[in-house]
């Protein structure tokens, strides 16, 4: 997901006035950054989650709840994150149907 572009879908380095900067680009970048951390983020709890039950299942450690815990966080961002899709799709979609 790092090769990430919405240049394509912004038209960022295209400036709606000659002789103007962009001033979407920054929202883009903003954008982007941000998708990218709740993205990592969701990766990050699942990998934690893993862990742990790796840890649970060899021996390293018997905390079930812990570990229990952050399974249901990581299924819980996971089903955020992929709302979150749908509903940028179905944006995106909708913005596309506009005729220019």
């Amino acid at each position: 997901m790092s090769d990430l572009s919405l240049k394509h879908v912004t038209g960022a380095g295209i400036s709606p006035v000659a002789g103007k900067t962009n001033v979407y680009t920054s929202s883009v970048d903003e954008f982007k950054d941000m998708l990218k951390k709740s993205i990592d983020s969701v990766s990050a709890g699942a990998n934690e989650a893993n862990d742990l039950a790796d840890g649970l299942i060899s021996g390293k450690h018997a905390n079930i709840h812990e570990t229990m815990i952050a399974m249901e966080k990581a299924n819980i961002s996971f089903r955020l994150i992929t709302k979150t899709q749908s509903m940028l799709i179905r944006a995106y979609q909708e913005v596309m149907k506009i005729p220019l």
